[in-house]
């Protein structure tokens, strides 16, 4: 064993000599002293946020009331050229309504392997919180989302997001809606690498273009 380690695993076992050899952490109550929310912004503001940091990392935002949500989607769809979309079992119907009848609607399937996935143009998707101060948006397999890997494969990727109810401030606030066990995707823009001279490559290890519903008034429709 190497001196160094040695010396960092006699630190730990000294600050461990007091610990009860019983006690779990889930035993002992942990203080969070961190500040939840940053600021003083009204939810205009915190949403304009989360559009222009989303805009940032190279999403394409739109903002759009419910009532125009299926034209919307049509329209976005239309202009990638998608002849297929993937579908969340709990996607609600009516935000495909408006779409072209000869485009098809691919169920999430279990079954599905990630060759077959890749062969779907499109994946439109709900969210369970957006992060205005990262411009994040979380996943986290809620049933208008489906399984993690159907918004990795495909290239396009639509998401939706219920404004202002689904937005917040801070990482620690969003943390507050989502549940541990749940898997969780958390997505800064489309997926992106740089190689060592910074040159961007997008679509590494999920969709190239990533385009984000902002919708007012709910999306019950």
């Amino acid at each position: 064993m190497s001196g160094g380690r040695e010396r960092v695993l006699a630190r730990v076992r000294r600050a461990l000599a007091d610990v009860p050899r019983d006690e779990r952490p889930r035993d002992v109550r942990v203080e969070r002293g961190y500040r939840r929310v940053h600021g003083d912004r009204t939810t205009v503001q915190t949403v304009d946020l989360l559009a222009e940091n989303l805009a940032d990392y190279r999403a394409l935002v739109h903002r759009v009331d419910a009532s125009g949500l299926p034209r919307l989607l049509k329209r976005l769809l239309a202009a990638h050229g998608s002849r297929s979309v993937l579908v969340p079992p709990g996607l609600p119907p009516g935000w495909l309504a408006a779409t072209d009848p000869a485009l098809a609607l691919v169920p999430d399937r279990e079954a599905d392997t990630a060759y077959e996935l890749d062969t779907v143009d499109s994946v439109v998707t709900g969210c369970a919180v957006a992060i205005a101060e990262t411009g994040t948006i979380v996943l986290d397999g809620g049933p208008d989302q489906g399984r993690r890997r159907i918004t990795l494969v495909p290239d396009h990727h639509l998401c939706v997001v219920r404004v202002p109810e689904q937005v917040v401030g801070s990482v620690p606030q969003a943390l507050g809606r989502l549940v541990p066990g749940r898997p969780q995707t958390w997505i800064s823009g489309p997926s992106a690498t740089s190689d060592i001279e910074l040159n961007r490559v997008e679509g590494v290890h999920g969709p190239r273009t990533l385009e984000v519903i902002l919708v007012d008034g709910g999306t019950d429709v």
